[in-house]
Order: C-alpha cells, then structure tokens, then sequence
C-alpha cells in the first residue's frame, strides 16, 4: 500500500511469485468512472472510492485460491486499511513509503497508466500513514525490489518467527 509510484504493482507481483500467493491488482477493481476521473486529473471522493473499497473488502473476505493473496492498493486512510481488515482480520500491509518528490518523479515516467501525475500531491494530502498501526511493515520504496521483496518474505510467510500481523502468527493475506 502507499502512494501511486510507489512501487505496489512491481512489488506486488515479485511478492506474489515468491510466496506463491495470487496477486489481485487493486487497480483492476475501481469503477470504470472513477477511472475517467483520474486520468482526466480529477481526486476521488470518499463516495467513489466507496464501491472500490468494498469490492476489495468482497474479494478479501471470500477463501483465497492457494496460500494467500497479495493485493495490491492505495488504502490511503486509516478507515480504508480498517474496512479491508474487518473483511480479513489477518491482513497485513506493507507501506512502500516515499516522499512526494519521488512519487512525482516515478508517475510522470510512468507510461500506460490512467493515473494522472497532477493527482499526486492529492495522494499526499489523503495519505495518513500507517505507521505504527498493527500488522504493518514499512518499507523504504526507494530501496531495490529485490531487497524489498525479501523483506517481505521474511515477514509475511507462514515460517516467520517476527511477524507483526498478529500475536501468533503471520499475516494471511498482504496489501
């Protein structure tokens, strides 16, 4: 989770293949209005991210098709990080955390995207980090996928020792 360019879908599916999880891209789950909005550079409201937050929430709390699944998804407000756990209560988020000169810089190279560069700083003014919540492991978004990817592994498979997701156990699925 964090901020668009952060890295979710790179990271993501790398942590995905390397747990042997299903990744379920969040993007893929917003309405096709809300996708019109952003690419003509217009910030959602609480009410369009609504319908996209429950259809997440809806795939989460059905059985996952293997091990567990990584989704991947702003989930910028506290509100929205606790509507997804309500929907699985072992569901652990990983913060990509940048700064906004980085996050800038990454949207405006990134090609194909609908997600326009002029919504970043509206992500900055959304984001109310989660730093601190349980179940979250923050990440430098800047560091090297490889190394960002091992330290998710290291944190969300089933063999760790050091999970934070839970009291006993790591978490069951990832956003």
């Amino acid at each position: 989770m964090g901020v668009s360019g952060c890295g979710k879908s790179s990271v993501g599916e790398a942590c995905a293949q390397a747990l042997g999880w299903t990744l379920h891209e969040g993007d893929a789950y917003h309405a096709p209005e809300s996708v019109a909005k952003m690419r003509a550079g217009t910030p959602l409201t609480d009410a369009d991210r609504a319908g996209w937050l429950e259809r997440l929430a809806g795939l989460l709390a059905s059985p996952p098709e293997g091990a567990g699944r990584v989704l991947t998804c702003s989930a910028l407000r506290r509100r929205y990080r606790d509507r997804l756990r309500q929907a699985a209560p072992r569901l652990g988020f990983v913060f990509l955390a940048l700064d906004y000169d980085a996050a800038l810089a990454r949207v405006q190279t990134r090609a194909g995207h609908f997600f326009s560069p002029a919504l970043v700083s509206n992500q900055f003014a959304t984001l109310e980090s989660p730093e601190g919540e349980p179940g979250v492991l923050v990440l430098d978004a800047t560091r090297p996928v490889p190394e960002l990817v091992a330290a998710v592994v290291a944190w969300a498979a089933p063999s760790s020792s050091s999970s934070t997701a839970g009291p006993d156990s790591a978490p069951g699925d990832i956003a």
